[in-house]
């Protein structure tokens, strides 16, 4: 439990209508009555009703700050469960930090990066999962990042994890009383029974790890490497689905010498882009730092981009790169529609199979809408319920459910061998401990104050 009162701003710190400055805990309604004066000079806003929202004025000693509108929170009735005051005052930059500056001298001290919803998770109000969905949330990037966050933090995550662990908990319980008590409490086929609920577990674990890929890929955007020849069009291609001009463009081959990231949206999903130099056998020492750092991006890509020059035939340079790819969720583009064609599209899958295909002009722009199309359908292919599925999207997560699934696989393996039944119990808790770090149970106060570091000033 924090005891001192902090303070932050909780908007973004820029030119705008409005911003808000926040202060929580056991002072803040002091603070605030050393600052804050009604139109009238006599409301002392300590004595006023909790969630009200009041006209006035700030002041620093006798000097008038701004006109604000503040609003009254009392714990546990808030945020952070705590007392909390949010003033809500003209969204210029020096105005802001004035206000800032006032309510840290007179009694508040300055919040860390997410210590308001630290404080939230420490006070109870929340666990850990749903404190880290607020981040996510913040950071959501489209609509299905932002559903999937809402979804965390009412809870899909929580209560799916939750229901793990009381069943684990209850054989647990069972093997113990039956242990200390073998006269009135039988376990005979105890351990048949007990390998069909671990099993069953074992197969939402694999269900929910086997999606966390799907996860990353909605809070962080699909990594997408764009690969070809030299002078096949990839920076077009990046300029075109930028909408500017952001990679230099010429026609002298080997241009790109190094690799160039830029974020693209095509509808609601993300795509992290990595322009990159033509792959082609050279001398040039630079340029072959550019193709190495090319193979080493696709290497880690979810999605490749082959940029194929349809007016150019396919040479050595093309097949070394389709079978470099050839396991890679690839797209191929065949550019430079516009002009005479020599490139067909059997002729690709002559040589790479069953691929997707997309007739593309960088110079021109056709194409485009049927690019973006395949690429949804590639992703997502279905309707998505952020309603009722659950969907890991933090890599500590994975990590826990992973070790949870190892700990419910010995256990399985223990009943198969015959082994006793208190041998169960080892493994049992450690999956009930794996999964409680996940609702932020049995947690070190360093990765606690990690975690939290994450989180932007203000939340």
């Amino acid at each position: 439990m924090e005891t001192t009162t902090i303070a932050a701003i909780a908007t973004a710190l820029s030119p705008a209508g409005i911003s808000i400055v926040r202060i929580s805990g056991e002072d803040a309604f002091a603070v605030i009555d050393r600052i804050y004066r009604s139109p009238g000079g006599r409301k002392r806003l300590s004595e006023e009703k909790s969630h009200t929202v009041h006209y006035g004025y700030i002041y620093d000693g006798d000097q008038w700050i701004d006109e604000v509108m503040v609003v009254l929170m009392r714990g546990p009735r808030s945020y952070t469960a705590e007392d909390t005051v949010e003033i809500q005052c003209h969204g210029g930059v020096y105005v802001t930090k004035r206000i800032l500056e006032t309510v840290l001298k007179n009694g508040a001290v300055a919040a860390g990066p997410g210590e308001f919803t630290k404080r939230a998770f420490l006070n109870g109000r929340v666990d850990l999962a749903k404190a880290e969905a607020v981040m996510d949330l913040i950071q959501a990037q489209n609509k299905y990042a932002l559903e999937s966050s809402l979804g965390q933090i009412k809870g899909t995550l929580s209560r799916k994890i939750a229901q793990f662990r009381e069943q684990i908990l209850d054989s647990i319980a069972f093997i113990e009383a039956a242990l200390d008590d073998p006269e009135h409490i039988s376990m005979e086929h105890y351990g048949d029974s007990l390998k069909v609920q671990m099993e069953s577990i074992l197969a939402q674990l694999d269900r929910l790890i086997a999606q966390s890929d799907e996860g990353r890929i909605l809070m962080e955007g699909i990594r997408t490497v764009i690969l070809g020849k030299p002078n096949a069009g990839k920076s077009s291609v990046l300029n075109l689905l930028m909408g500017q001009e952001r990679a230099i463009v010429t026609e002298i081959a080997g241009t790109t010498r190094d690799t160039l990231e830029e974020s693209v949206r095509i509808g609601e999903i993300v795509f992290q882009m990595t322009d990159t130099a033509g792959i082609r056998d050279t001398k040039d020492r630079v340029e072959q730092i550019g193709v190495e750092k090319a193979r080493e991006a696709a290497g880690k890509a979810d999605l490749i981009l082959y940029v194929i020059d349809s007016s150019r035939a396919i040479d050595e340079n093309d097949r070394k790169i389709m079978k470099m790819i050839e396991k890679q969720k690839t797209v191929v583009l065949m550019n430079k529609t516009d002009l005479e064609s020599a490139v067909q599209e059997e002729d690709v899958r002559a040589a790479m199979g069953d691929v997707r295909i997309c007739p593309l002009s960088a110079k021109s722009g056709e194409g485009m809408e049927l690019l973006g199309e395949t690429l949804k359908e590639l992703f997502y292919s279905g309707e998505l319920s952020f309603n009722d599925q659950v969907i890991v999207t933090n890599l500590r997560h994975k990590e826990a459910l992973c070790e949870a699934r190892e700990s419910l696989r010995l256990v399985c393996q223990s009943i198969e061998d015959g082994m006793p039944e208190d041998f169960f119990c080892i493994d049992l808790m450690s999956a009930y401990a794996s999964l409680g770090t996940i609702l932020g149970e049995d947690v070190g106060e360093d990765l606690v104050n990690r975690i939290f570091s994450k989180f932007c000033m203000g939340k």
